[in-house]
């Protein structure tokens, strides 16, 4: 008989059967009960008890065409029929090839190449193999570091990781990770070097120079930043000429611009990309996320013209992979989300609901004492709240109410507990985003009373 020491068991009561069991799912919280779910419609989801759930983040950014398309269905099942794997090395496929057509067809710029694999984390691990790969088949062999800010997250594999300012992940491998992270970030609201835009002439941006300077470009391959910082800001938006001016830096020092569109890309913040809001071409660009849309695990690594040509004259073959990468059955699910996005014009219909949800979230901020900042991009919109007040317990009332929020972090350590991202799928109607605003409004009442306050 197997012996388990109990101090690994975590015995919990589970409602469902009403007996004692124990755990074999190693979940985010061990030992932490949580719903189980039934299924999913639109922008609601049902656990096994009947409880219904307003899913008021995409999960985790991810489902950005809703729950149960049927039209999705129906293409996982045929594709699952006809074929569902092949290995990369020995086939192509024609979902491969007509997603990677695709993406080059709805991407700016000569972003014409796509190395398909199964997460963000791998995307960017990816892209950064292929920043560091493009030097070397140009001769150059001393470019291998990749520079980033502070207050980021690109991905929990070592190299995503050490590429992450993002100090509360990083802290338990840190003596391991590369010290990539450099410079501060785009934050105007609590602005990390104490200044005002747009008298501060934008330091955030230029001390990449500094830092180019200090290590030297003879060492760097690339600079990789969230267009709208995600999980590790709470949709922190830069001003509008923050990319122009990063851009200019990375091209004079011949050091490759990485997009991570993983969390902003497929048009979450009312662009098919959000770095079309800046009007700048990067040279890598990273999806995942919303290219599944949570029906499966499907990401991208987008190669512009230029980064690929010394690769296309040298090896030919970009050290990189996985196996399920650019499988058939998420490459065909992935072009029927976007075929799905083109058909009803999502980017441009998410651009519209996000002003409407900003401002029905501003104007609870007026009302309340405890929000203190409401931003972001299409449906990709943050909350961060005074400093008194934990943006996990906001979260925790609002799913009793019947709403998901995502949590963030936030502050210019990065450290706080006191922001949240407020992001529905973009097939979100109006008549549903009120529904949002009427649970979220009641939940800040509820936290403000516990407080002593309520909203005017």
């Amino acid at each position: 008989m197997k012996e388990t020491s109990i101090f690994f068991i975590y015995i919990y009561k589970l409602e469902k059967w009403g007996s004692a069991m124990r755990d074999y799912l190693i979940k985010p919280l061990v030992g932490q009960p949580y719903p189980m779910i039934s299924h999913g419609k639109g922008v609601y989801l049902y656990d096994q008890n009947g409880n219904k759930y307003f899913d008021g983040s995409s999960g985790a950014i991810t489902a950005g065409i809703g729950h149960g398309v049927k039209e999705i269905a129906d293409v996982i099942k045929k594709q699952a029929e006809e074929i569902a794997f092949v290995y990369r090395s020995q086939f192509t496929s024609e979902p491969a090839e007509k997603l990677a057509k695709k993406l080059s067809d709805l991407s700016i710029g000569d972003l014409n190449w796509s190395f398909f694999v199964n997460s963000g984390t791998e995307a960017n691990e990816t892209a950064m193999k292929i920043a560091i790969q493009h030097f070397q088949e140009r001769g150059i062999q001393g470019k291998h570091k990749i520079l980033s800010r502070w207050m980021s997250y690109h991905g929990i594999t070592m190299g995503a990781l050490s590429m992450s300012g993002h100090p509360l992940r990083r802290q338990r491998f840190v003596s391991i990770l590369e010290d990539y992270p450099t410079i501060p970030a785009p934050y105007c609201f609590r602005c990390p070097v104490q200044k005002v835009y747009p008298t501060c002439q934008l330091a955030c941006a230029t001390e990449l120079e500094r830092s180019i300077e200090r290590i030297g470009a003879e060492h760097i391959a690339a600079f990789i930043a969230e267009p709208i910082i995600g999980a590790a800001g709470g949709a922190v938006v830069p001003p509008k000429d923050y990319y122009k001016v990063i851009k200019d830096i990375c091209d004079h020092y011949d050091i490759l611009f990485i997009a991570d569109e993983v969390m902003t890309g497929l048009g979450r913040t009312g662009a098919w990309f959000a770095m079309e809001h800046w009007g700048v071409e990067p040279d890598i660009m990273t999806l995942g996320k919303g290219l599944g849309a949570g029906y499966t695990p499907m990401a991208a690594t987008v190669v512009s013209d230029r980064v690929m040509e010394p690769i296309l004259r040298g090896s030919r073959s970009v050290m990189s992979g996985h196996t399920l990468s650019a499988n058939p059955l998420s490459a065909a699910t992935a072009l029927a989300v976007i075929e799905y996005m083109e058909k009803h014009n999502l980017p441009e219909k998410t651009a519209e609901k996000g002003e409407y949800l900003i401002k029905g979230l501003q104007k609870v901020q007026q009302q309340s004492t405890i929000i203190a900042d409401v931003r972001g991009k299409g449906l990709l919109i943050g909350v961060e709240l005074q400093p008194f007040t934990k943006a996990s317990e906001l979260i925790s009332v609002a799913a009793k109410n019947g709403l998901l929020l995502y949590q963030a972090v936030s502050g210019q350590a990065g450290k706080e507990d006191s922001a949240l991202l407020v992001a529905p799928p973009m097939t979100t109607t109006y008549s549903e985003l009120d529904e949002l605003l009427s649970i979220f409004s009641k939940s800040v009442e509820e936290m403000m009373q516990k407080g002593g306050h309520s909203i005017a």
